[in-house]
C-alpha cells in the first residue's frame, strides 16, 4: 500500500508493503498517482518527500499482479503515474535504501533530489524481462549519463551500486542508512522554506526544455511495453523468473 501524510508543508508519501519488499501493484500505482495529485492540488504543500523503508525502496512491479493486470494504455494506473509525476510543479525529494528496481529507479529520473544509502541497489531489468525500458528512461538516462553509460545500464539490465547511481546522475548524495530519512527531510524542509513560486518556476525552467521529448519518450516506451508484454520473448523471460530458472532465448 501507499501511505501519505502532510505536515509542515511537506507531503510525505511512503511505499508501505514491507512483506513484499514494497513491490508495486496496480492498486498501488493508483494510490501513488492519487497522492501526488493531492499534493499538487493542496496549496499548503510545497514539497513532496517520497520514500520506502531504510532497507527497501521498492522491488519494482509485483510481477504476479503485473501479469494479471498488465498496463493497457493511458487509462491504466501505471500510465496515470506516468502522466502526473513528470508534470508536478512542486519539487520531489526521494530517499532510497535497499532495492530500487525497475520503476523504483526510473521514477527517480523525475525527482529533483535523491538521497541514497551506501547499500542501495538499483536495477533496470527491462531487456532481460523481454520488454523495453519505461517512464522516459531511454531519453532521460542518456541525457544524464551519456549514451554508453546509459546503454550499459539499460541494455544489460544488471544491478548497480549507489556510487554508480551517483556517478551517472541519478543520485544527489549518499548518506548513512540511519540518517537517510533525516537527510532527505532536511532537504525537503529547506526547499519548503524558500520562496515557493521561485522554486516552482526554477524547476519549470529546468524541465521545460526537455519536457516535450520526455513526454514523447514516455508515450512511445509505454506503447512498446504493452506490445512486448504479448511477445514470446517476454512470456519466456517472465515465466522463467516466476519458475526460478534460467530463461532460454535460443529459439528467438
Amino acid at each position: 500500500m501507499i501511505k501519505s501524510e502532510t505536515k509542515d508543508r511537506i507531503a510525505r508519501i511512503e511505499f508501505a508493503r514491507p512483506e513484499k519488499k514494497n513491490a508495486i501493484t496496480s492498486e498501488m500505482y493508483s494510490q501513488l498517482a492519487d497522492a501526488l495529485v493531492a499534493a499538487r492540488d493542496d496549496a499548503q504543500v510545497r514539497v513532496v518527500l517520497l520514500h520506502g523503508a531504510a532497507d527497501c525502496f521498492t522491488a519494482g512491479n509485483d510481477l504476479h499482479d503485473f501479469l494479471k493486470r498488465p498496463p493497457h494504455g493511458e487509462g491504466s494506473p501505471t500510465f496515470k503515474l506516468f502522466a502526473v509525476l513528470p508534470s508536478l510543479a512542486k519539487p520531489v525529494v526521494a530517499a532510497v535504501g535497499g532495492p530500487a528496481v525497475g520503476i523504483g529507479t526510473t521514477l527517480l529520473l523525475h525527482c529533483d533530489l535523491v538521497y541514497a544509502t551506501p547499500g542501495a541497489r538499483f536495477q533496470l531489468p527491462f531487456v532481460p524481462l523481454g520488454i523495453v525500458p519505461e517512464f522516459g528512461s531511454t531519453y532521460l538516462l542518456p541525457l544524464l549519463a551519456g549514451y554508453q553509460r546509459a546503454a550499459e545500464l539499460l541494455l544489460l539490465g544488471q544491478p548497480f551500486s549507489a556510487e554508480k547511481a551517483r556517478g551517472v546522475g541519478i543520485v544527489t548524495a549518499i548518506v548513512p542508512e540511519q540518517s537517510l530519512l533525516d537527510e532527505a527531510r532536511k532537504a525537503a524542509v529547506a526547499l519548503a522554506s524558500l520562496p515557493p513560486e521561485s522554486v516552482r518556476l526554477t524547476k519549470q525552467l529546468m524541465k521545460s526544455w526537455h519536457a516535450q521529448v520526455a513526454k514523447a519518450a514516455i508515450t512511445e516506451e509505454g506503447r512498446l511495453v504493452v506490445e512486448r508484454l504479448r511477445s514470446p520473448e517476454a512470456r519466456e523471460a517472465m515465466s522463467a523468473f516466476l519458475e526460478k530458472r534460467k530463461p532460454d532465448f535460443s529459439r528467438f
